[in-house]
C-alpha cells in the first residue's frame, strides 16, 4: 500500500483484528468467517481493507478501478493478491456471492519459471 498511495490517493480502513473485531465485522455481515479464520486475524495482517480517497461507497466502479491499480502495482513488486471483488481470481466480477470491495489478502510471492 505503501507503493499503491504514491499512484492515487487511499486510505486504509482496517489491517489486523483483535477476535472481538474480527466477531463483530462477522455479525455485521461484513466478513464471512469467525476469528481466528481471517487473514485479518494474523500478525502482522496478511489482509488489509483501504479504499480509494474520498470514499464513495455508492461508486461501486471506482472500488474496481482501485482494485486494478492495487492489483497492478502488487503484481509489479512480485506479489500475489486477492481482491473481495474477485474472490477465485477469474477476472468474472458477475459470479461472487460476497463483495468485499475494500478487500485485498496477500496470497504469497509470484511465482516465476526458470529460463
Amino acid at each position: 500500500m505503501n507503493e499503491v498511495i504514491k499512484q492515487v490517493d487511499c486510505s486504509i480502513l482496517c489491517g489486523e483484528r483483535n477476535e472481538k473485531e474480527q466477531n463483530k465485522a462477522y455479525d455485521e455481515g461484513k466478513s464471512k468467517v469467525r476469528f481466528p479464520d481471517s487473514k485479518h486475524n494474523s500478525s502482522p495482517s496478511l489482509a488489509v481493507d483501504v479504499a480509494p480517497w474520498p470514499i464513495d461507497w455508492d461508486d461501486a466502479s471506482r472500488f474496481y478501478y482501485f482494485a486494478g491499480r492495487v492489483m497492478a502495482v502488487a503484481s509489479g513488486k512480485g506479489y500475489r493478491l486477492r481482491f473481495g471483488g474477485d474472490w477465485d481470481g477469474d477476472m468474472n466480477l458477475k459470479d461472487q456471492s460476497f463483495n468485499d470491495l475494500v478487500h485485498f489478502e496477500y496470497m504469497g510471492k509470484v511465482e516465476t519459471e526458470e529460463r
